[in-house]
């Protein structure tokens, strides 16, 4: 059997699961294969490094915005939890309307950017309205600390962590802004025939029952052995607070994905308008018999 490279990396969860816990995917004869940063899926993909990978819903509309040819597999139920726009406890900034000229800490071309901009909407604000910072959690969990930026795009566990503490407060939620999905996605070069993403899909989805299943154990493979109680215990509330469903990439994830690209392309971060977008099924059946 041709092997089936799968790119997985910190911030995906289920393929971060996946590669600790292989076995769901044992019958595809999977391999995974760690890269450290989820905005590179498809260079790497396209250099063929893996055949496919899982971001969230910001990457591949990247990818195909510089002439990659995406082609959408699954995607996970909707993660409102996994991201919030948080500020310093003491700042005065209380509304989305004053936002306007301030520093904003995140990953950019991640989600971040989308929900970003989504929020901005509320105010009929742009993202060039806003001075952007390309930084780690870590690095913006400091930089919010010290009131070196005025706002942070965060993820959890993080959100959980500092909310809890006091370090920061939730300006704006993510569950009201976007759907928030992971997508699994490959690129049209990739040789495997459409039955093996099948194959993939049906090994995520027995992977997400399994994390349902034992939550306390799943939590611990993603925390670590030099976790933290706190660590731990905010791990475990990711875990039991999120849904492990997986969906196949069905018109109604195609048409989300459709519409964050409207929205990043009329912010200006998608320089192209981009074409309809395909999942690994719609582009098969577009292939005259």
């Amino acid at each position: 059997m041709t092997p089936f490279r799968i790119g997985y990396h910190p911030n995906n969860l289920h393929l971060r699961l996946g590669a600790l816990c292989p076995e769901p995917f044992k019958g595809l004869g999977a391999e995974f294969v760690f890269h450290p940063e989820g905005r590179k899926t498809g260079p790497l993909m396209r250099e063929g490094l893996f055949d496919v990978g899982g971001t969230g819903s910001t990457p591949p509309l990247i990818s195909q915005a510089e002439g990659m040819d995406v082609r959408y597999v699954a995607a996970s139920a909707p993660r409102p939890a996994n991201g919030a726009l948080l500020v310093h406890p003491d700042s005065g900034l209380d509304e989305i309307a004053g936002m306007a000229g301030r520093k904003v800490a995140l990953i950019d071309g991640s989600f971040h950017t989308y929900l970003l901009a989504r929020v901005l909407d509320q105010a009929g604000l742009t993202l060039a309205d806003v001075e952007r910072h390309e930084m780690t959690p870590p690095e913006a969990r400091a930089a919010l600390a010290a009131r070196e930026v005025d706002i942070w795009v965060a993820m959890a566990p993080m959100i959980e962590l500092v909310t809890g503490t006091g370090e920061a407060r939730t300006l704006a939620l993510c569950g009201s802004n976007i759907p928030n999905r992971s997508t699994f996605w490959t690129l049209a070069q990739r040789p495997h025939e459409p039955a093996r993403f099948e194959d993939f899909t049906a090994a995520l989805t027995e992977l997400g029952r399994r994390v349902a299943a034992q939550p306390d154990r799943m939590a611990a493979l993603l925390a670590g052995d030099q976790a933290s109680e706190k660590e731990l215990k905010a791990w475990t509330r990711v875990v039991v607070g999120r849904d492990w469903t997986i969906l196949p990439a069905t018109d109604d994830i195609l048409r989300e994905q459709a519409q964050e690209a409207e929205t990043l392309h009329r912010h200006g971060e998608l320089a192209v308008a981009l074409d309809p977008l395909l999942s690994v099924a719609s582009a098969e059946a577009r292939i005259p018999s």
